[in-house]
């Protein structure tokens, strides 16, 4: 059930990984948005359609049982009414601290440094704006059997906060949540929200994101969909999101 968990998210969760154990992602993502939430959350026409594409590749490495460590980058392109852009994203590396953990719960805290890039460092910004950053995140999570004949064979789920305090950017406050199951031996659905708001009042996004796993041994295919439902001064954007997943 911990496997199970920790191979859940695209991000680090609440379980870490065994010592000298490891997971890597390389992430598809095509976002697309001909409206945007205007400053009263409302939507309103887009002056041309906006395409945000990235490729991304997700590492994180078991020093410990209870330490994990994990890097974040990608590759960008896009173009909106006022830009066309193409660069390396935000590098982030960071460790999480497994705190707390029985047979069912897991509790941990991460902390990251990231390297801004020539592409969108946020969502709501022109490509290029923003530095550095820094972020703490606290995560729980809780693993659960099966459900009987016609019911998940194996299931979890998986709360974090996160605090990102960055330069040339405002101040943000996330909240990420994710819940899995098990279809059988081979098959995992996932159903993701990512929400967040910058301090200065002014942008404010939730994301909701569904897909499939087929895991194939130590190997993993993921296909999804992902799509902005709220927020202000952001695009509504959606798109397919496609992983490939390899653990060792």
């Amino acid at each position: 059930m911990a496997f199970l968990a920790a191979a859940g998210p695209a991000a680090a969760g609440p379980w870490t990984q065994a010592r000298g154990e490891g997971l890597a992602i390389l992430k598809f993502e095509d976002i697309r948005a001909d409206q945007g939430f205007d400053v009263d959350g409302s939507l309103a026409d887009l002056p041309a359609e906006r395409r945000d594409t990235a490729i991304g590749l997700f590492l994180e490495y078991g020093l410990t049982d209870r330490l994990t460590v994990q890097f974040k980058g990608d590759w960008q392109s896009g173009e909106d009414a006022f830009v066309e852009y193409e660069g390396r994203g935000p590098l982030e590396i960071g460790v999480t601290w497994q705190a707390w953990r029985d047979d069912r719960t897991a509790v941990s805290l991460y902390a990251g440094y990231a390297d801004g890039g020539e592409g969108r460092n946020a969502g709501y910004a022109a490509p290029g704006v923003g530095d550095s950053d820094w972020e703490v995140r606290a995560s729980v999570g809780r693993s659960f059997g099966g459900a009987g004949r016609w019911g998940p064979s194996g299931s979890f789920v998986d709360i974090q906060a996160a605090r990102r305090m960055r330069e040339g950017l405002p101040d943000e406050t996330r909240i990420d949540a994710t819940a899995g199951a098990h279809l059988g031996d081979d098959w995992m659905v996932l159903a993701q929200a990512f929400g967040g708001q910058t301090d200065d009042g002014g942008s404010r996004w939730l994301s909701v994101e569904t897909s499939i796993v087929r895991d194939m041994g130590d190997w993993s295919l993921q296909a999804g969909w992902r799509h902005a439902v709220a927020g202000r001064e952001t695009p509504e954007g959606g798109g397919p999101v496609i992983a490939l997943w390899r653990r060792f």
